[in-house]
């Protein structure tokens, strides 16, 4: 059985093809639109999982959507004409699109999968938003029974979601609706930060550590009722979302002292700090939820997905502190992980196809995407004028570029197939020696061309991940994390649970605390305060986002961490995704090549080829000046 996952319109569209209940392959379409989170109807994508299938659309048995577009168009319009004559703005606006082609999904789906003389006839299938979440993160984990918890903006109506998945079956026991929405009160934030929503909540969570939680007080006492189970109710009268054109409101700005900060602008300590206070919120809520789950299913093990997944370090704590024994995270834990969900219940519910529980999980390491052959590369090079010989082998390729990184030169990595996620996971990486100080602010500012203050994650070998990080245990060093897990200890009426013993982070969606860190002073002068083996993977407060890297699931980036390992010592790297800020991860080996040229990186792997830049003609003449940087990406 054959069945096609997609998700679209909102934004992360992504296609997804799972064949007799085992994924084949699954790419956001933005990877070949090169529009960040492209919302636009994943028809590139879908080419791409059909070919990698080797099937038409034709040969397929179902499509499967998401989420249920006239239960969405409900909740507009209620909401809409609750608020009346408020809500019209928001109303109108929606309309144009909604009439255009949301309300005829199925009609529309089927007219892009058929012809003229081959209509497409197969049934489309509608999956609840939530419920394609919860199926993307229990049915590829590697528990055969788990408790589930979906958290994000909104689908439908809910918000929040948790109950149990077992076989083939997915049930649902409670939710939260909107309004009352973790995920847009954290987006709300994003915002009045000065970042934008649905894609600067990395930047405020990145932004945290700098700042102080002295605004917890005010945002438990004004903006949100809170209950011991984690269910909460927004005080509407701070937000606009539900009426207006922006996520917070004149009330919302009074509150916190003035008017939000505008995009690019100066970043104060009171953003920081509205950044730490919101992430505390945060991690409250989320461990008050899966505390309650919990309590109310008796499972050992949790399974997370929606877009609050990806708070990595609400993440940590809830590996540390919680009740679970394990927890799995589905690496497209956003809408585009939507597609494969709706692929699997459309398999495993309507199909009867039978679920097989893999070992490690059935996500084969998120290596879904495209893989570039090898002709791809050499025309690329050479539309470029560049000329270089190929490996002879892997080895030769895993020792050359080790040798780079160790003499402290930046690589981009371009290997196998595509990561499915926001994150570069091996294959399609920016790598960097993690002990060198000055990597992170190198690679950010002359590479990323993004903001300093964002730190960079770690990728290390799992069975040495222990010497360097503290994933699971409770002796956290230094700092803030010290006084976090004793809080913890003391509002909690039951012991804290045992270590996780030797716990994973395959899909880099933990954060942890970097063993013997040392860090100090206030605001961004914390940055030139960090101490550790590995600084420029050490974030602020002394922890890090790791990526935890096996033989088994990793292959060639296994190796290349392996043979660094042999030459330094050291059993990480730097590895961050290979774009530019405001692009989205490359895709083509055009991609790649031009990304290489265009920014200060040393040298670039891609297939069998390293490409170095003293191999590229006039190389210096095609880096971006400091005037383009600041042109194209808005920075100084």
């Amino acid at each position: 059985m054959t069945i096609l996952g997609l998700s679209c319109w909102y934004h992360d569209s992504a296609a997804a093809l799972v064949r007799d209940g085992e994924i084949v392959a699954a790419a956001q379409e933005e990877r070949f639109t090169r529009r960040k989170h492209d919302p636009e109807f994943p028809e590139h994508a879908i080419a791409f999982c059909l070919d990698r299938a080797g099937v038409t659309a034709a040969d397929l048995d179902a499509v499967a959507f998401y989420d249920k577009p006239l239960m969405t168009f409900e909740r507009i319009l209620e909401t809409s004409l609750t608020l009346a004559p408020r809500g019209w703005p928001v109303f109108l606006r929606a309309m144009p699109q909604w009439l255009k082609r949301k309300l005829w999904t199925a009609d529309h789906i089927k007219r892009q999968l058929g012809t003229d003389d081959q209509p497409f006839e197969a049934p489309v299938l509608f999956s609840e938003h939530h419920e394609s979440h919860a199926a993307s993160a229990f049915f590829p984990s590697p528990f055969a029974q788990a408790a589930f918890l979906t958290i994000d903006g909104v689908g439908e109506w809910a918000t929040t979601t948790w109950g149990v998945g077992q076989g083939n079956e997915l049930a649902i026991r409670a939710e939260q609706h909107f309004p009352h929405s973790l995920g847009l009160l954290y987006s709300a934030f994003t915002t009045f930060c000065g970042f934008r929503a649905n894609s600067g909540e990395y930047k405020l969570m990145g932004l945290a550590p700098y700042g102080e939680p002295r605004f917890v007080d005010t945002i438990l006492d004004h903006l949100i009722d809170l209950k011991p189970d984690g269910s909460f109710r927004l005080d509407q009268q701070y937000f606009s979302y539900t009426s207006g054109m922006r996520m917070t409101n004149r009330r919302f700005a009074e509150l916190f002292g003035g008017p939000h900060r505008s995009l690019e602008g100066e970043l104060t300590q009171r953003e920081m700090d509205l950044a730490r206070s919101i992430q505390v919120v945060t991690e409250e809520i989320v461990l008050r939820m899966a505390r309650h789950v919990h309590a109310e299913t008796g499972e050992r093990n949790l399974c997370l997905a929606g877009g609050v997944a990806l708070n990595c370090v609400a993440n940590g704590r809830l590996l540390r502190e919680g009740p679970f024994d394990e927890i799995w995270i589905q690496p497209a834990a956003g809408d585009a992980g939507g597609a494969l969900g709706a692929a699997f219940i459309a398999s495993h519910q309507w199909g009867g196809v039978p679920r097989t529980v893999h070992p490690t999980d059935a996500i084969h390491g998120a290596y879904l995407g495209p893989q570039i052959e090898e002709a791809d590369i050499v025309h690329a090079l050479a539309g470029e004028g560049i000329e270089v010989q190929p490996c002879a082998d892997d080895l030769e390729l895993v020792t050359q570029v080790a040798s780079l990184l160790s003499e402290g030169q930046t690589v981009g990595w371009f290997q196998g197939r595509a990561e499915f996620g926001p994150r570069a996971l091996g294959h399609r990486s920016i790598l960097a020696d993690p002990r060198d100080p000055d990597a992170q602010r190198r690679v950010n500012l002359q590479i990323k061309f993004r903001e300093s203050f964002r730190p960079f994650a770690p990728a290390v070998l799992a069975e040495h991940a222990e010497t360097l990080f503290d994933l699971g245990g409770l002796e956290l060093g230094t700092g803030d994390w010290e006084k976090t897990v004793s809080d913890a200890a003391s509002s909690r009426s039951e012991s804290l649970r045992s270590p996780t013993p030797n716990p994973q982070s395959p899909y880099m969606l933990l954060v942890g605390p970097v063993r013997n860190a040392e860090t100090g002073g206030v605001g961004l002068a914390k940055r030139e305060q960090v101490r550790s083996a590995v600084p420029a993977v050490t974030h602020v407060d002394g922890s890090a986002r790791v990526q935890t890297v096996t033989k088994e699931r990793n292959g060639l980036f296994y190796e290349l961490l392996s043979v660094f390992h042999a030459q330094t010592g050291c059993p990480a790297l730097v590895n961050t995704s290979f774009n530019v800020r405001g692009e989205p991860i490359v895709n083509s080996a055009a991609d790649a090549v031009r990304v290489f040229l265009r920014t200060h990186m040393d040298a670039l792997a891609i297939g069998r080829f390293i490409v170095r830049k003293a191999d590229v003609p006039d190389a210096d003449s095609r880096v971006f000046s400091a005037q383009e940087i600041a042109d194209t990406y808005g920075l100084d």
